[in-house]
C-alpha cells in the first residue's frame, strides 16, 4: 500500500520544487494548529540559530547539525507518536526538542556543561533519554529501531520503534539488513524519511538511483509520501499509516520531501546563494507568521526570549565533570 499528499519530488522536477511551489489540491488545515504547536516550531528554530551563533563566537566545540526548515516534521509526528520509542540521527535536536523536550539539558550537552542529557560525553549526536535515542552513525538506527520493535511485539506493549533518517541515509547497508527483517518479522517499525535534496554537498539524484519508494516497495514494505508543511495536513496523512504500524501490519516508510536551509554542518554550505535563497521562499514561518499575523509574532517573541534567556544560563554553567559523568550511569 502507498499513498502521496501531493505531488512527488519527481512530479515537481526541482526547480518546483525549490521555488517553494504550491502543492495543489492541500487543504488550507492551519485552523486547529496549537499555540503549543507554532511555540515548538520555533522554539527549534530559535534554539538551532542560537547554536550556529555560538559556533560563530566560538563558544562550541565539534561540529554539529542543525534542522533549520525541517522543524515541522517532528512536531508533527510527536503527538502520533506519544510513548513510542524513537530512534534519531545527526541532525536530531528538533527531534529531541518535540519527542522530549528539555531545551537546558540539550544545550548543556551539546556545551559540555553541567547538566548535560548525557553529563556533556554524548554532545550534539548521541544522545538518550528514557523513550529517545540518537546515533551520529549513519544506517544504524533502522537496526537499533527493529530491535526495540520486536522487544515491544514479543512485549504486547502496543507500542512502536520510529526512526529518523535522511535521503543520504539510503545508501547505507544496514538500512537494506533491517528492512529485510522488520518486514520479514511484520516488525511495529515507522521509518521517517526527512528527503531534504541533498546528502552533505551531494544532491539526491546524484547519489541515489532508483526512487526510495521503490526500494521499500521490493520488501513489502508500505510507502506513503507527504509533500506538505502543514502540520494538520501531515498528522492527517501519517496516522492513518503510524495506527496500521501499531495494529500489525508491519513496517511502513513515510518519506517527507523537505528542505534543508542552513548548512550541513556549522557553515559548510556549499549550494549557490540563489538556491538557498528560492528554498527560504518556500519555507514554513512566513507563510504562518502571514497567516497567524499577531498570534504568531507574540508566540515567536516570547520563545526567543525563553531560548535566549536558557542559552545565558547554560553558558554561565560550569563545564561538566567526569564525576557527573559517573552519576548519570554512562560509566560504570
Amino acid at each position: 500500500m502507498s499513498g502521496t499528499l501531493g505531488p512527488s519530488r519527481e512530479a515537481q522536477g526541482p526547480r518546483a520544487r525549490a521555488a517553494g511551489a504550491a502543492v495543489p489540491g492541500l487543504p488550507d488545515a492551519v485552523p486547529g494548529l496549537s499555540d503549543d504547536d507554532v511555540a515548538q516550531l520555533v522554539r527549534i528554530r530559535h534554539f538551532e540559530r542560537t547554536l550556529l551563533r555560538m559556533f560563530e563566537a566560538g563558544a562550541l566545540s565539534g561540529t554539529t547539525h542543525t534542522c533549520i526548515g525541517q522543524e515541522y516534521v517532528p512536531v508533527a509526528l510527536a503527538p502520533l507518536l506519544d510513548g513510542d520509542f524513537v530512534v534519531s540521527n545527526h541532525r536530531g535536536h528538533g527531534h529531541y526538542l518535540a519527542h522530549v523536550g528539555d531545551v537546558a539539558g540539550l544545550l548543556a550537552e551539546i556545551m559540555g556543561r553541567e547538566g548535560g542529557v548525557c553529563a556533556g560525553v554524548g554532545g550534539s549526536q548521541h544522545l538518550y533519554r528514557p523513550g529517545f535515542l540518537s546515533t551520529g552513525v549513519q544506517g544504524e538506527g533502522v537496526a537499533l529501531a527493529s530491535g526495540v520493535a520486536l522487544r515491544h511485539r514479543r512485549a504486547g506493549t502496543g507500542r512502536i520503534a520510529a526512526v529518523y533518517v535522511g535521503d543520504g541515509t539510503w545508501g547505507e547497508g544496514a538500512v537494506y539488513e533491517a528492512l529485510n527483517m522488520a518486514a520479514l518479522w511484520r516488525l511495529p517499525v515507522l521509518v521517517v524519511v526527512e528527503d531534504n535534496g541533498i546528502a552533505q554537498s551531494t544532491p539526491t539524484g546524484a547519489h541515489l538511483s532508483g526512487t526510495i519508494a521503490g526500494r521499500a516497495r521490493a520488501f513489502g514494505v508500505e510507502y506513503a509520501e507527504i509533500a506538505t508543511h502543514d502540520i494538520p495536513a501531515v498528522r492527517a496523512a501519517a496516522g492513518p499509516v503510524i495506527a496500521r504500524v501499531r495494529d500489525g501490519g508491519g513496517p511502513a516508510v513515510v518519506r517527507f520531501l523537505t528542505r534543508r536551509l542552513g548548512p550541513h554542518s556549522k557553515g559548510d554550505d556549499t549550494r549557490p546563494a540563489e538556491e538557498v535563497a528560492a528554498l527560504w521562499e518556500g519555507d514554513w514561518q512566513a507563510g504562518l507568521e502571514a497567516r497567524l499575523g499577531p498570534r504568531f509574532r507574540e508566540i515567536d517573541e516570547r520563545v526567543r526570549a525563553e531560548v535566549d534567556r536558557i542559552a545565558a544560563e547554560v553558558a554561565a554553567r560550569p563545564p561538566s565533570r567526569w564525576a557527573d559523568v559517573a552519576e548519570a550511569g554512562a560509566v560504570q
